[in-house]
């Protein structure tokens, strides 16, 4: 398992994202968010939102130093929260906080304090977590199947709605290293969102349920 996992002098990296049931996090704002793969369910998480879940989510984004973004979330966020109020407290953090893009086709990024991660993204994203920060990372499906497939991932933050959407893109890819978590904090909003705060706890501790010396 990757040694930064152990290192206090690391930053850590969060991947928060909303999740149906079975474990889709394509397009959940919307229903043109994203259609690759004929995704015809975008905006699925839209009528589940109340006060709390805005309350959470204000809390979790307060702990980030930095944010890390794949090209087509940073386009989503970029064109969005620059037009929000500015006295929203996530457009006011959003629009202040670092914020780092890895695309292969983006020349530059516009939106305030952005920078674009050239090279390789693993080596950059390596480089990042050197700074102590903790970066989230939201949306950016490719990026974060990249990521685990690296082992460079130390906490999820993943709220779940009570709904199934059968196909579309999910959170965990086949290339994902296996390894134990610790749920740290688990909420309910009132329309049954579960969020889940998940750190790393180091390797699966195998068992079993076979019956030892039975007699044949």
């Amino acid at each position: 398992m990757n040694d930064n996992h152990t290192d206090d002098t690391t930053g850590t990296l969060v991947v928060g994202t909303q999740l149906s049931l079975d474990g889709v996090m394509q397009a959940p704002g919307g229903p043109d968010e994203d259609r690759d793969g004929g995704f015809d369910q975008g905006g699925w998480s839209m009528n589940y939102w109340d006060e709390e879940m805005g309350e959470v989510m204000d809390g979790q984004f307060a702990e980030a130093d930095a944010l890390l973004l794949g090209r087509k979330t940073y386009e989503i966020f970029a064109s969005y929260w620059p037009n929000v109020e500015e006295d929203d407290p996530m457009a006011t953090k959003l629009n202040s906080m670092p914020k780092y893009v890895a695309s292969r086709t983006l020349d530059a990024v516009e939106w305030n304090n952005s920078t674009l991660l050239s090279g390789d993204v693993v080596a950059a994203v390596e480089n990042l977590k050197k700074g102590g920060d903790v970066i989230v990372m939201q949306g950016s499906s490719d990026l974060i199947q990249t990521l685990l497939a690296h082992d460079l991932v130390d906490e999820f933050w993943l709220w779940t709605f009570p709904l199934i959407l059968g196909d579309g893109k999910r959170l965990f890819g086949d290339g994902t290293i296996p390894a134990a978590l610790e749920l740290t904090t688990a909420e309910t909003s009132s329309t049954g969102v579960q969020m889940l705060r998940y750190e790393r706890a180091g390797e699966i501790d195998h068992g079993s349920f076979e019956l030892e010396d039975v007699a044949e």
